[in-house]
């Protein structure tokens, strides 16, 4: 299946690319979250019109995505959860309670923003936690793991 990409989406291309995707994910993924519409003719002509619009609001959602980078490189964030005598946690702290952290903090976080490749945290320590805010934007943001 062909579609017209809307916004750029990481591995697949930027806003107006043309690109070969399988059906289902075409199908139930991309055409309803509105990040794509079929390959037709008449489609591709709508997009051209509508072209000069699409890339202003993709500049502005970038604009948007590097500000809130800088607001969180300059954030430290400490959290405070039980842990035992030797820093081993009681639990782990995951993707949700970093963000829930620097959202407290003051500067909006959402949990699908945070990647942790090596999985939730699981002891007390400092943590350089990567933040994902848009295709092209990564930051880290300081993390501190102390017990309660």
């Amino acid at each position: 299946m062909e579609v017209i990409l809307l916004e750029t989406i990481k591995k697949l291309g930027s806003l107006g690319s043309r690109v070969q995707v399988r059906a289902g994910y075409g199908r139930n993924f991309l055409i309803p979250k509105g990040k794509a519409v079929p390959a037709t003719a008449a489609n591709l002509a709508s997009f051209e019109a509508r072209r000069a619009e699409l890339e202003r609001q993709a500049a502005d959602v970038l604009s948007k995505a590097q500000a809130r980078a800088g607001q969180l490189q300059a954030l430290s964030v400490t959290l405070a959860v039980k842990a035992g005598d030797e820093g081993k946690l009681f639990g782990s702290v995951g993707t949700r309670d970093v963000a829930d952290a620097v959202s407290r903090a003051g500067v909006a976080l959402d949990k699908a923003e945070v990647r942790m490749p090596n999985g939730p945290l699981r002891s007390t320590g400092e943590y350089d936690i990567d933040v994902q805010l848009h295709a092209d934007v990564h930051t880290t943001v300081r993390l501190t793991v102390i017990p309660e």
